[in-house]
């Protein structure tokens, strides 16, 4: 029974937007999660727990980033083998990926567990901190096996075209994360650990809603192998690894900024900061474009249908810039309004200002970065993603944010930001077109 490859017929415009705009939920239901979790910690008046969270949060970003890794090469197996109308291969594939996912996360815990207090203490975590991280820690990290199982689900899922599903497993996930919270927190008085324990039951909700939507609604999973698996082991390897290391560039990028910025002191610092929460929420679209765009570009590569792969890029492109268009706009027209709920001073006030003016429509061509990153993982060449996003956050960063500092101060690196987005997103971009180019000559 062949599988029905959506993707390969249709809008291509309305396929993008549609995949973009459910994951973008998603993303967003994650981003306010996070915020609610603060919230409800800050009001147990004691300064450690939030600490705690935050040391916490910097190990758990990275067995996310892992997560979300195998995820991109489960879209990427699973939609190619869609897009051939293999709905073996397709069963084949999605099990292997999740025996693989679920192997390697009780690996990183089995390795991750005994080390919890001396990986806190050497990012600068002591006393009380110290203690209090590290039982939140040790129950968060309990929760990565479902992580991981929700986030190959859903990456599955958007293989199959199902972006309400895919959706679907980030926003119950937070719902019942933000409905247990206060809960675990305040009602059974379990503080730090009750919002850890509201987690990782959050988390293991995510599993319910992959096997309902894998299982029962698309019997995408078959009975597992072994010597099939070895076989796709390989695959799975050279996708996720490259797809690893272009997710931990970006928060490379991000510490060197954060360093170059505090010599400009506690304001500019301060400005950075509120930038931070406030690019996940307006951005939100953009960065769910890679996850949106792999999928579609899968499913052709598969039908061997490379004007549309084409198509799907001008249609990206076409998102993307509407989406700025409207977003960087709705920003400049909010950004006293911003300056006044963040109570933020004038030096900070006015570098705010200046981002939400002239920098953030930069966004864009980072979107064209997102869109390279998507062709390269789903196309068969991870490697040359984890590079442009390496390069992004090193040549694209450092040498542009020190050149612009030392004119423009603070605002320079805000600048030097945005002229290595616009290079590097010009430069994937392009590459990434001259890629599907060169693809169809070799099929022939």
């Amino acid at each position: 029974m062949p599988l029905e490859a959506s993707f390969t017929s249709g809008s291509t415009l309305r396929h993008v937007v549609v995949m973009s705009a459910t994951g973008a939920l998603g993303l967003i239901s994650m981003f306010m999660v996070d915020l609610i979790d603060i919230l409800f910690l800050s009001m147990l008046d004691q300064k450690e727990v939030v600490a705690a969270v935050g040391f916490a949060s910097s190990i758990m970003f990275f067995t996310i980033s892992i997560g979300i890794a195998v995820s991109v090469s489960a879209t990427a197996m699973v939609s190619r083998a869609v897009g051939r109308g293999d709905r073996e291969q397709a069963q084949r594939r999605a099990t292997n990926v999740l025996v693989f996912g679920v192997l390697l996360s009780l690996l990183i815990v089995y390795f991750l567990m005994p080390r919890i207090p001396h990986l806190l203490y050497f990012l600068g975590a002591n006393g009380i901190t110290l203690d209090l991280a590290t039982s939140y820690l040790e129950i968060s990290i309990l929760g990565m096996p479902a992580i991981m199982v929700g986030m190959i689900g859903s990456g599955i899922m958007r293989a199959l075209g199902d972006a309400k599903r895919a959706m679907y497993a980030t926003l119950i996930s937070g719902l019942v994360n933000a409905v247990l919270d206060p809960i675990f927190i305040f009602a059974l008085g379990m503080g730090l650990d009750g919002a850890a324990i509201a987690s990782l039951i959050a988390r293991c909700s995510m599993v319910a809603i992959a096997y309902y939507g894998l299982v029962h609604v698309h019997q995408t999973l078959s009975r597992f192998d072994w010597l099939y698996f070895w076989q796709d082991l390989k695959k799975i390897v050279w996708i996720t690894f490259p797809a690893m290391l272009t997710n931990m560039s970006s928060p490379l990028a991000n510490a060197i900024v954060t360093e170059h910025m505090a010599t400009f002191g506690d304001d500019a610092v301060a400005a950075y900061s509120i930038i931070g929460r406030i690019i996940p929420v307006v951005f939100g679209g953009l960065f769910a474009l890679s996850g949106a765009v792999g999928p579609i570009l899968g499913q052709n590569y598969g039908a061997n249908n490379f004007a549309r792969m084409q198509q799907t890029l001008t249609s990206a492109v076409i998102y993307s810039l509407s989406y700025c268009l409207l977003l960087c706009w709705l920003l400049y027209a909010l950004q006293f309004w911003l300056v006044d709920v963040f109570s933020a001073g004038p030096e900070t006030a006015s570098l705010i200002s200046f981002f939400a003016t002239y920098i953030s429509f930069s966004f864009f061509f980072q979107s064209l970065l997102f869109i390279g990153i998507a062709t390269f993982n789903n196309l068969g060449s991870p490697k040359t993603s984890a590079w442009l996003n390496f390069a992004r956050a090193t040549l694209g960063t450092w040498p542009l944010i020190i050149f612009f500092g030392w004119f423009f101060d603070a605002r320079g690196i805000f600048i030097g930001q945005a002229l290595g987005s616009i290079i590097f997103g010009c430069i994937a971009f392009t590459l990434a077109r001259r890629y599907i180019v060169a693809l169809e000559v070799s099929s022939k």
